[in-house]
């Protein structure tokens, strides 16, 4: 017995520790139907006005759901598909078919430097095949390293497109570097031009797509229905990750201030805020490693409406926040035990669907 207590004491981000007791669990859980089996890593999904999905698989390939039919699409590049890398994110022009691009987010290889590192390219689809396939831009420098690769894209109410990328496993160098890649939030116009007022536009040596910086690894980002703001959060280390509301040119403090620790369970610093940091308006601990995200704004659920959703893919449940003034006040576990949650989105008809590791693409059923 003593010898057990040591080991979870010494290991305790290990099963043996961390029971999250700030969560509660719906007496009546939602029910849900699997609407394509045909997509084993769903990391990005997005809707079409007529009803047909376009979903990314980790892997690299890109599937298209049209009335229960799964067809691969032809045309995307190769990604470096190496632990968090691969194909990562989708986003349709919020004027489709107007504006006719589909834009998406993944790990490349592109570059003189082996490994890759997060790309953002957009291209047209026609019949099953995408055409003019543009990469609009290429962080860098490529690495080996398999982790922190983000990444979400958004548009937000002006037209402009943001998207995410992590640190890349360089805490130390990259997310407090304007000059580097890595551990950003970025802001384009659709075309991918860089938008004449983004914060260091002028500044020497800057990458001057950054909006905001001092991120970790942001794997959801979503816009506010009412207020119009970009909402992220971001993969913490052990304990510490967070919901940041993105304002221009701030600094959200990875990793001179954390709620997290290191995963060995020393201490990464002893501060958690400083002047001229950003502080989120919620953080996890303990982690639950957060992907994907989505505000209801939907009738068909009247638990959930005007709420938040996000993924859990350690615990493998979809996390209900219930919110006061962009305050967390209560929150819950739904789809308990489904599997690694990796994406959410509400379609342009109010039904939620969320893509869970291993299973699919699935629909969560409203309540009778």
């Amino acid at each position: 017995m003593k010898l057990f207590l040591s080991f979870c004491f010494a290991f305790s981000l290990l099963a043996c520790a961390q029971e999250d007791t700030s969560i509660t669990v719906i007496e009546n859980d939602y029910e849900y139907e699997v609407i394509t089996d045909q997509v084993n890593m769903p990391w990005g999904f997005d809707f079409f006005d007529d009803g047909r999905i376009i979903i990314t698989d980790k892997s690299g390939e890109v599937y298209l759901y049209d009335d229960e039919n799964t067809t691969k699409l032809s045309g995307f590049p190769e990604v470096y598909n190496r632990g968090q890398g691969g194909l990562l994110d989708v986003k349709i022009h919020p004027d489709y078919p107007k504006n006719p691009w589909i834009y998406f987010t993944y790990a490349s290889i592109e570059g003189k430097a082996k490994g890759g590192h997060t790309a953002f390219a957009r291209a047209q689809l026609t019949g099953s095949q995408l055409i003019d396939f543009e990469v609009l831009y290429k962080a860098s420098p490529n690495t080996t390293k398999g982790v922190h690769f983000g990444s979400r894209i958004e548009f937000d109410h002006q037209g402009y497109v943001y998207i995410s990328i992590g640190e890349r496993g360089e805490r130390d160098v990259n997310p407090q570097d304007i000059s580097r890649d890595g551990g950003k939030i970025y802001r384009f116009h659709a075309d991918g031009r860089i938008p004449n007022d983004n914060p260091f536009v002028n500044e020497d040596n800057a990458k001057k797509a950054i909006y905001s910086y001092g991120h970790r690894n942001p794997q959801g980002m979503e816009i506010h229905p009412k207020t119009g703001k970009i909402w992220v959060h971001e993969h913490g280390p052990r304990g510490g990750d967070e919901i940041n509301i993105i304002k221009k040119a701030a600094n959200y403090g990875w990793p001179v201030v954390t709620y997290g620790i290191n995963y060995s369970g020393t201490t990464i610093t002893d501060e958690t805020q400083k002047p001229g940091m950003t502080q989120p308006i919620h953080y996890w601990v303990p982690s639950i490693a957060p992907s994907g995200m989505t505000f209801v704004d939907s009738n068909k659920y009247p638990h959930l409406n005007q709420n938040l959703l996000v993924g859990s893919l350690k615990f493998m449940y979809l996390e209900h926040l219930v919110l006061a003034d962009n305050q967390v006040v209560k929150r819950e576990k739904i789809l308990d035990k489904i599997g690694r949650v990796r994406s959410v989105e509400q379609s342009p008809d109010g039904f939620i669907y969320v893509g869970v590791e291993g299973v699919g693409l699935v629909k969560i059923l409203p309540k009778s």
